[in-house]
């Protein structure tokens, strides 16, 4: 059986009509909607429009505002507040939402860019330099003894501990350390550098 149209007193003050427009839509009122619809479509369009400035994206969130008005107007509670305060608040934090969300998407968009951008560089001069750096590290290893280089070169070219070099060469543990700090201190002597 077709919905009769209730046609809601304009006599009734604002906010009474609109409460108990929102109540009937609550009870699944398309025509109670349509009424509360023609009422609140301008301001709620309105206050988006000022928080979003688009006209695209404010009447697109104005029409989800609507769609989320009949879908949620059971959990409106009149004795909390009014009708016209439950509608601009939800307009409210919808168009909020909106701006946050838009402004999420352009930092991502920013974030990615820097990550995904391309920098210019000589691969060739970075080969040369690592190169000269190598030669330069391979020069100064020369001036270790055979006993601090081969204990250097197992603890940062093997990857080994001190405990493993110690072992590995069948030497006290304290042998080893003394030797790779010895080979340090020389190395850094010879390269000029903190190491």
């Amino acid at each position: 059986m077709p919905e009769e149209a209730e046609v809601v007193s304009t006599e009734i003050s604002g906010d009474d009509r609109s409460t108990l427009l929102l109540t009937r839509v609550a009870g699944g009122s398309q025509d109670a909607f349509s009424q509360l619809y023609d009422l609140y479509a301008p301001r709620v369009f309105g206050l988006v429009q000022r928080i979003l400035v688009d006209r695209a994206q404010a009447e697109e969130v104005t029409q989800e505002i609507f769609l989320e008005i009949w879908q949620t107007a059971t959990r409106f509670a009149p004795n909390k507040g009014g009708a016209r305060g439950w509608i601009l608040t939800m307009a409210h934090r919808r168009a909020v939402d909106r701006v946050r969300a838009s402004q999420a998407g352009r930092d991502r968009d920013v974030r990615i860019g820097i990550r995904d951008q391309k920098v210019d560089y000589d691969s060739v001069s970075e080969d040369v330099e690592l190169k000269l750096e190598s030669e330069r590290v391979d020069r100064a290893l020369q001036t270790l003894s055979d006993i601090q280089r081969q204990a250097i070169s197992l603890a940062y070219h093997g990857g080994l501990s001190q405990a493993e070099v110690a072992e590995r060469l069948g030497v006290p543990l304290g042998t080893v350390k003394t030797r790779i700090r010895d080979g340090m201190i020389k190395l850094r002597e010879e390269l000029g550098v903190a190491l």
